[in-house]
C-alpha cells in the first residue's frame, strides 16, 4: 500500500472481518481488452470467495475460465467533517482481492455452495426451504476463487486537522453512517398465521455488522 500506508493491513483476519460484513463485492476483469467492474452477492468460506449467478453471464463466463480478477468490498462507516477542505475525509473499512476463478462444475458441490450462501443469511434456513432442481442447478454458474493476494484498508477516528486550525469557531467531527435491516415485509401470498422465524429475528436484531461466514457445507 503506497498511498497512506498506515491505515493498510495484511492480516488475514483483518481480511475476513471485512469480508464477513459485506453482502456485495464488485469484481474487475476485462474481456476482448475492455475494463468492467460488476456488482454481485459473494460469500465466504475459509480462504475462498464465492459468487454465482445466470449461466448465461458474460463476467461469470469470462472470469471461470481462470482470468485473474480483482475483487473489492467497502464498507462506509461515517462522515468526517474537519475544519479546512483538505481534511474532509471518510470513516471506512475495505479489502482488495486478487486471484483465479474456477467454476463450479460437480453438481453435489455446487448445491453445497449455494446451500452456504443461503446459510451465511440466513441461519437453518436450508433445512425448510426446497433445494434446487437439477435445472435449476444447470441454469447457475457458481465460481469459487482461493485469495492470492488481499490487503485490508480502513479510517476510524475524528479529523486530523492542522495544529492552527482547531481554533475556528467551525464544527467538526463525524456523522456516523449505519446501514441495518429493516422490518420484514410478508409476501402477500404467504398464508395467514405464518411465523416470522426466528432466526430472521436474530438477525434483525443482529445488524448488517454480523452476517456469519458461510458454515462447512461443502460437498464433494
Amino acid at each position: 500500500m503506497r498511498r497512506l500506508p498506515k491505515r493498510a493491513s495484511y492480516d488475514v483476519a483483518t481480511v475476513h472481518r471485512i469480508l464477513d460484513a459485506g453482502l456485495v463485492c464488485h469484481i474487475g476483469y476485462v474481456i476482448d481488452g475492455e475494463p468492467y467492474v460488476t456488482p454481485t452477492a459473494y460469500w465466504r468460506d475459509g480462504n475462498h470467495l464465492y459468487w454465482h449467478g445466470s449461466r448465461a453471464s458474460r463476467m461469470l463466463e469470462a472470469v471461470a475460465s481462470g482470468a485473474r480478477v480483482c475483487v473489492t468490498v467497502t464498507h462506509l462507516d461515517g462522515l468526517v467533517a474537519a475544519r479546512s477542505g483538505f481534511h474532509h475525509s471518510i470513516n471506512y473499512r475495505s479489502v482488495m482481492l486478487f486471484g483465479r476463478p474456477r467454476r463450479i462444475d460437480d453438481p453435489d458441490a455446487k448445491h453445497a455452495a449455494l446451500d452456504a450462501f443461503i446459510e451465511r443469511l440466513y441461519s437453518a434456513r436450508v433445512s425448510e426451504i426446497r433445494p434446487p432442481t437439477p435445472k435449476e442447478l444447470k441454469a447457475t454458474t457458481v465460481v469459487a476463487m482461493t485469495i492470492d493476494e488481499a490487503s485490508a484498508k480502513m479510517r476510524s477516528g475524528p479529523p486530523l486537522d492542522d495544529d492552527e486550525d482547531y481554533a475556528l469557531p467551525v464544527w467538526a467531527g463525524v456523522i456516523p453512517v449505519e446501514t441495518r435491516f429493516g422490518t420484514p415485509i410478508a409476501d402477500a401470498r404467504l398464508p395467514r398465521n405464518t411465523p416470522l422465524p426466528g432466526y430472521l429475528a436474530r438477525l434483525i436484531g443482529n445488524g448488517l455488522g454480523t452476517p456469519r461466514a458461510a458454515g462447512r457445507r461443502r460437498r464433494g
